[in-house]
């Protein structure tokens, strides 16, 4: 048995985030040698990340950056495991740490993020891995957004006090108006459309809803005259469920969206929306 200390087991644990039987046995391993132990965990712990490729991350955090001049931001979504693991101060700060280099670089996507260096020669993906090792749990970077623009807005709601929050929503506008700004995104949290307008939806989605709209009205038997008109109320009611423009505003519901940013003369540009593992 190798001679270390209580005091060892708990330094190794510091500074890893491995469990207390598991520092022991790296230690003696390590013939307690503290930093030797470090990179048999290490080691250990990649083949850990191996092991829980298959296993399903649905729970996390979605964690927003916006710059100080307000022109552009970051959503970025990390995943876990377990609701215990993701409310953990330690998976926490690796969401803000990724989100923060993310604000500080113009990675296009997650692919571009994940292979950016988050330290000197350590990508984020290897950041990810560390962390699969330390918290024992597969971790993912889910998906992320970059918006640059004039102006850029943010919204996080929490759906259990206990969790960080987990839907996310940046919006860019054509021209700064900060209540406007968070009326809409919290407008995008509570109603999650799919598209910002109907020129947005692609040709083969408005093609299928015409054709199961018709599908539809035929086997309830409407009249054969009366179908282009039902086809198209439905397809309009398509337009007004999914695409934002279209939606009743949530602040007021005789109006859409469009009609309340035409009245303010603001055009929303872009906009992204995460559910944590939706």
């Amino acid at each position: 048995m190798a001679n270390f200390t209580a005091a060892d087991v708990k330094k190794l644990r510091e500074l890893t985030g491995a469990g207390m039987m598991d520092c022991k046995k790296a230690l003696d391993e390590a013939e307690g040698s503290v930093d030797k132990a470090v990179e048999i965990l290490r080691v250990k712990g990649q083949k850990g990340v191996a092991k829980r490729e298959s296993r399903t991350a649905e729970n996390g955090a979605v964690i927003a950056l916006i710059a100080d001049d307000k022109a552009s931001g970051v959503l970025v979504e990390l995943k876990c495991e377990t609701d215990f693991v993701a409310k953990g101060d330690r998976f926490v700060a690796a969401a803000n740490a990724i989100a923060e280099h993310a604000a500080s670089t113009a990675s296009v996507d997650t692919d571009a993020l994940l292979a950016s260096e988050i330290e000197a020669g350590k990508t984020v993906q290897a950041f990810v891995d560390e962390k699969n090792a330390e918290l024992g749990e597969k971790i993912v970077l889910g998906r992320y957004a970059r918006f640059a623009g004039a102006y850029v807005a943010t919204y996080l709601h929490r759906t259990n006090p206990d969790l960080p929050p987990q839907v996310g929503v940046l919006v860019e506008l054509d021209k700064e108006n900060a209540e406007l700004a968070r009326d809409v995104a919290q407008h995008i949290a509570a109603f999650a459309p799919k598209f910002l307008s109907r020129e947005d939806v692609p040709a083969e989605t408005v093609e299928n809803e015409r054709r199961v709209a018709e599908a539809t009205a035929r086997e309830e038997g409407k009249p054969e005259q009366a179908l282009p008109k039902i086809v198209e109320g439905r397809v309009t009611g398509f337009f007004k469920e999914n695409c934002l423009l279209d939606q009743p505003f949530a602040k007021d519901n005789k109006k859409s969206v469009e009609k309340v940013l035409d009245e303010a003369g603001v055009v929303v540009k872009n906009f992204a929306r995460f559910r944590v593992g939706a």
